[in-house]
């Protein structure tokens, strides 16, 4: 593991520390928290968003992923295929979900694969520069890769809890900075806001 990757690795497990250690209340009144911001992210009745099935301890978006649906967005679900690849399938509340790769919860094969305006996405740490951290297994990368690739170029809107800010998350080459991040305690400002 090169230099770069070991401090990630530090840093994300830092970060998915504390905010494991969270208490369910705090979960909850966060969840709220995001869901008051709808209107802060920058969307248009209409757009595509993708949102998440929270896994671990993740913060919740499923509040915010209802409240920008109320308000016209089209939610999608991020779907892990192949095990590397993420495609983006439509949301039907009415529809079930299925149990994917990692513990996830996305809409089956059947579901209309779309691109996606705005993305909310998960993280394990980010810094006040717009950089972050997932997992460690590049999904979110290469999904942002692939619809730069096509042409798009998504919103991208880190979804975190405040325990998850660092001082320095080092950057490489292929990582794409967030356009902001949403936290329990509002929308944060970046430099990288385009």
């Amino acid at each position: 593991m090169n230099g770069t990757s070991a401090d990630k690795a530090d840093i994300r497990a830092m970060a998915l520390s504390r905010r494991d250690a969270l208490g369910a209340d705090r979960h909850t009144q966060a969840a709220q928290a995001l869901a008051g911001q709808a209107d802060a992210i920058g969307f248009k009745p209409g757009d595509i968003v993708s949102g998440f099935w929270p896994i671990r301890s993740e913060i919740d978006p499923r509040p915010l992923m209802e409240a920008l649906a109320a308000r016209g967005a089209m939610i999608v679900l991020p779907a892990v295929i192949d095990r590397q690849t993420i495609v983006f399938r439509r949301h039907d509340p009415d529809m079930p979900l299925v149990t994917g790769s990692f513990g996830t919860r996305a809409p089956g094969p059947e579901a209309e694969e779309l691109d996606p305006d705005l993305m909310l996405v998960p993280l394990s740490a980010f810094d006040d520069a717009g950089n972050r951290i997932g997992y460690g297994a590049g999904h979110y990368d290469r999904a942002i890769a692939r619809l730069h690739a096509k042409g798009r170029s998504p919103r991208l809107v880190g979804l975190a809890f405040e325990c998850q800010r660092v001082e320095r998350v080092p950057a490489e080459p292929h990582d794409v900075p967030l356009h902001t991040v949403l936290t329990e305690n509002g929308l944060q400002a970046l430099p990288t806001q385009r």
